[in-house]
């Protein structure tokens, strides 16, 4: 019983304790170029149909930012993300519901992938619990609220669109991190 709760302990230390990384120079150096790269990416690789749903690449540095330094710095860097970018583009409403969205699928995430073997089946989750969570559940929610449009409305597009994009942004996901992995990663460890 107590080897099972120092082992909680540890790991719980192992996710909060990547926060102090914020203090190096190098983290926030490389967060601020993956800033500036999810700006970039929004502008020129997001495709809108409609209002309400967007396909985009953006996310994708979140990702690095999760995958190397965990959920807690992955929560606020992509809480941040989400404020810059709607001031960097002054498009819609702002609603703080789409930046708690973006630290929760930040925090879920970097649950799956910080620290952890990168395997095809941990992308396929993380990536299927944020669609589930996020994308469908959360967004849709504030989509709602924000516009006043009825879910079973907004629903069916959503859904459409985040089980085609599931397998599309898992490769996406799994063969970037690759990469990170062997490219970026040793520069932090």
């Amino acid at each position: 019983m107590l080897n099972q709760t120092a082992k909680q302990t540890v790991s719980g230390k192992s996710y909060f304790s990547s926060v102090s990384r914020l203090k190096e120079t190098k983290v926030l150096t490389f967060c601020g170029m993956m800033g500036a790269l999810s700006v970039i990416l929004g502008y020129v690789a997001t495709i809108k149909f409609g209002q309400y749903i967007r396909i985009g690449f953006s996310g994708l540095p979140n990702q690095i930012v999760d995958y190397l330094f965990g959920p807690w710095i992955g929560a606020i860097f992509g809480g941040a993300m989400d404020i810059i970018k709607w001031f960097a583009s002054g498009d819609g409403d702002f609603f703080i519901g789409f930046t708690i969205t973006a630290m929760i699928g930040a925090i879920i995430y970097g649950l799956f992938i910080y620290n952890k073997p990168l395997k095809l089946w941990r992308v396929i989750a993380a990536q299927a619990c944020v669609k589930i969570v996020c994308n469908i559940i959360l967004n849709t929610l504030w989509l709602n609220m924000l516009y006043g449009k009825a879910i079973a409305v907004i629903l069916p597009g959503r859904l459409v669109s985040n089980a085609v994009m599931l397998p599309v942004d898992t490769i996406i996901m799994y063969l970037m991190l690759q990469v990170v992995k062997k490219v970026i990663k040793p520069y932090f460890d």
